[in-house]
């Protein structure tokens, strides 16, 4: 059976996608797994653990209404899954330029609209071309919830959403968003379950980015906003 016939199935079975859309999935996770196989592009390294990654990614489904840009998409996750879903057009930032090659390839393969964009999102995020542009944005490979949100929050026009995947959340780091997200013109608008422990929380942009933030690269995720040394360490 070929990588995106089990796809498809499973898809279908195991998570109720309609048939469709199962089909469109299917060939994007064939090509990432093919793909997989010279480049590190994900985690995932069959069609049953691919299929429960394409299936968290239309979680975020509901909430993508516009413009969509993916920080760190890595193998295109959650980003092309979302553009196949709701046709929005799609931005995927990933520094590294094989990864971003793939991408590109990607897009173009599915009939996609959108772009990658080989570069870093600290980087991205002063460029006036996307800053304070994107009604949705995600980022799903990134250490802390403080950290995801100053990666996003400058890409977001008014009114826009950054949609957080989060498994567990202690206290003090669902402290340090609340904290971090004004300062960075945002709120934490609210939260729903995604299965198990899993949860999206949803940062809306009421008030443009100060020019300070993204600060350069790496601090974001070294140093996250509001959140101190100890609690990063536990």
């Amino acid at each position: 059976m070929s990588d995106a016939v089990a796809l498809a199935a499973l898809l279908e079975t195991d998570y109720g996608v309609d048939p469709a859309l199962a089909e469109r999935l299917a060939a994007y996770g064939a090509m990432l797994l093919d793909a997989n196989r010279r480049v590190n592009l994900t985690a995932a390294r069959d069609p049953a653990a691919l299929a429960a990654h394409l299936a968290d990614a239309l979680t975020l489904r509901p909430d993508v209404d516009g413009e969509l840009i993916d920080i760190g998409s890595g193998g295109g996750l959650p980003g092309i899954p979302l553009a196949i879903a709701t046709g929005v057009r799609v931005t995927l930032v990933e520094a590294i330029a094989k990864k971003a090659a793939f991408l590109t390839r990607a897009l173009a393969e599915l009939g996609l609209a959108g772009e990658a964009v080989a570069d870093r999102a600290e980087r991205l995020g002063r460029d006036p071309a996307f800053r304070e542009r994107f009604r949705v944005a995600t980022a799903r490979a990134v250490s802390s919830a403080p950290a995801v949100a100053e990666l996003t929050l400058p890409f977001l026009a008014m009114g826009g959403r950054a949609l957080l995947q989060r498994g567990a959340l202690d206290a003090a780091e669902r402290q340090a968003l609340e904290d971090a997200a004004p300062m960075l013109g945002g709120r934490v608008a609210g939260e729903r379950p995604a299965g198990g422990d899993r949860r999206i929380l949803i940062v809306e942009k009421v008030d443009p980015t100060p020019p300070r933030f993204p600060r350069r690269e790496g601090i974001p995720e070294k140093r996250p906003l509001c959140l101190s040394r100890a609690e990063r360490s536990t």
